[in-house]
């Protein structure tokens, strides 16, 4: 492996710590806000994003404690799926990649990134739905505007994971025939 190489490796793992940070401030600030809403509602305009579902919560608290439930579920997935990508990054070999350890961290986050990507879908159809009963949830798109994005990309990782996996099998059928 050359220096260049091994120097973006390094880089693309620094932008995925700071990614995994961003997303697991993004989520707990979320998770506070949620708190801080059930005791405090009338000064949630102030807290973080100025998430101020205190309308939908006025009218049913059904419906906003399920849309909330889909922006932390979201939220939270997003981080630990950033978690595994970090997991990946730190114990991949770049002179012997194929391993049976990253094929299974790369299906995981095909499964991770499947998950956020279903999740953003549903989340936005009920939303959708709750828009045509009267309620405000324009400001709840930024959470789930890249659901299909998702979803293609977890084919694409799943279909990686089914190359690494092929690989891992391939590497070991040859160490057992040398």
């Amino acid at each position: 492996m050359t220096k260049r190489n091994n120097f973006v490796f390094i880089v693309l793992q620094v932008f995925a710590w700071i990614i995994f940070v961003g997303l697991s401030i993004e989520a707990s600030a979320l998770l506070v806000n949620f708190i801080y809403s059930l005791f405090k509602p009338e000064v949630v305009h102030h807290l973080y994003q100025k998430l101020d579902l205190s309308a939908m919560y006025h009218r049913s608290q059904w419906a906003y404690f399920g849309m909330y439930s889909f922006i932390l579920v979201i939220a939270f997935l997003k981080a630990i799926m950033f978690y595994f990508v970090i997991l990946l990054a730190t114990k991949l070999n770049l002179s012997s990649p194929f391993s049976a350890y990253v094929s299974k961290k790369i299906t995981q986050i095909s499964y991770f990134t499947l998950s956020i990507g279903i999740l953003s879908y549903l989340a936005r159809e009920t939303s959708l739905n709750l828009q045509q009963h009267g309620f405000d949830t324009n400001i709840l798109n930024q959470f789930w505007a890249d659901s299909q994005a998702y979803i293609l990309m977890a084919a694409v990782i799943y279909i990686i994971a089914v190359i690494f996996t092929k690989g891992v099998e391939i590497q070991n059928e040859n160490e057992l025939t040398v």
